[in-house]
């Protein structure tokens, strides 16, 4: 079988099982679903690299049931509305990194993004792409107004990486995020709906299908963007 052949045949293995699991979002080469236990261990191996959690509140993983308690606490999480996170797969379906959204506010239509990504995949593309299927999905499918991104201010390298794709720098909240080693400021940046449609993200290919979580659909849809249906 030819290398074309298999690819094919793992993207729509993988695009069954995501939508299988409730929600897909299909980019050009990457893909978005929710965890599942057998991701437990791929997640392991990209989490137990100090690296990769130097600016996070958590990590990294010193045990292999600290990913799987993860994986069963999101069914909760996504049906109350506090978190929206989606594992970043490729054609072999493998977790290359998590990507989603946290902060909920239904009135306001907007939320906090987050991605990360294993550190073989730093400087791919994979940010980026993945950062326009998660946008895909929360300005087209949910109907938020406006995305935020928080991240440490000596986290130069994440900070310049939101800029390049669109993200507008607004300011620092100080003491704003705790971790086990003290409180952190959090350098603000943001993402309008009308930024993100005139922006290069907004032109990547990415189709959903499968529905949301109720909660997380807190504005308007755009047209041929409700469920099964592709997005422009």
């Amino acid at each position: 079988m030819s290398g074309a052949a298999t690819s094919g045949s793992h993207a729509r293995a993988g695009a069954a099982r995501g939508a299988a699991g409730g929600l897909l979002v299909q980019g050009p080469t990457l893909r978005l679903r929710y965890p599942a236990p057998r991701d437990a261990a791929a997640l392991f191996d990209l989490v137990h690299d100090p690296e990769v959690t130097r600016f996070f509140s958590w990590g990294p993983y010193s045990d292999h049931a600290e990913p799987l308690a993860w994986i069963e606490s999101l069914a909760a999480a996504r049906r109350t509305g506090r978190r929206l996170e989606l594992v970043i797969v490729g054609d072999d379906d493998r977790p290359i990194g998590v990507t989603g959204f946290s902060e909920l506010s239904a009135r306001d239509r907007r939320a906090v993004v987050g991605t990360w990504l294993g550190r073989a995949h730093w400087g791919t593309g994979a940010n980026a792409e993945s950062k326009a299927l998660v946008l895909a999905l929360g300005f087209r499918r949910l109907g938020f107004d406006r995305v935020t991104a928080l991240v440490n201010p000596e986290n130069v390298r994440s900070a310049v990486a939101l800029g390049r794709l669109g993200c507008v720098a607004e300011g620092v909240l100080r003491a704003w995020h705790r971790h086990p080693t003290g409180v952190r400021d959090c350098a603000v940046l943001g993402l309008l709906r009308s930024e993100y449609k005139a922006s290069a993200l907004g032109r990547v290919p990415a189709s959903v299908s499968g529905r949301p979580p109720r909660r997380w659909l807190v504005g308007e849809q755009e047209p041929g963007s409700r469920p099964n249906a592709g997005l422009a």
